[in-house]
């Protein structure tokens, strides 16, 4: 893969279907806009997407590493500061860590860094059962990453997620 045009970081947890529809639904149709990928997974995703040959497919579609890790003191950074985010399949869980600023992985750590920053776009797409939105903590949470200028959208298992792609910049 070569270097392609403006950096995505594409920001992934494990939720259901990720192991099938992330890069035919996500990763595939975002390098063919012309995204230059710099996809980052949760511990939980990177092992869902390993037992299914979907990390290697990942790493093809981009020049730069596939991040489920830190680096170590010393290392070099493996991506470049993206401009965009998109941030799915987004859990309850980690929509919920990104609204509080708990970074306790890569893929929340990379997002919480860029929270707020007006000069970043990021756009979650979560996915959640339809009894998450009883949950009485749920819309505060959306409302947090909404006040920091995130944009939100729910995917939906009955629906292609491409669709999340048209909230990017062009």
């Amino acid at each position: 893969m070569t270097e392609q045009g403006r950096v995505l970081g594409l920001v992934v947890s494990s939720c259901g279907g990720v192991e099938t529809r992330l890069c035919a639904e996500l990763a595939e149709p975002a390098a063919r806009r012309g995204w230059r990928l710099a996809v980052t997974l949760t511990p939980a995703a990177a092992r869902w997407l390993a037992t299914n040959g979907e990390l290697e497919r990942l790493w093809e579609l981009t020049d730069l590493e596939v991040r489920t890790t830190s680096r170590l003191p010393g290392e070099s950074r493996p991506h470049p500061d993206p401009e965009v985010f998109l941030f799915a399949p987004a859990s309850a869980g980690s929509v919920a860590k990104l609204a509080l600023g708990v970074a306790d992985n890569q893929a929340m750590t990379v997002l919480g860094d860029a929270v707020g920053e007006p000069s970043v776009t990021m756009v979650v797409g979560y996915q959640v059962r339809d009894s998450r939105f009883a949950h009485p903590a749920w819309q505060g949470h959306l409302d947090a990453l909404a006040s920091a200028g995130v944009r939100t959208e729910r995917l939906r298992q009955d629906q292609p997620w491409t669709g999340i792609l048209d909230h990017l910049p062009e």
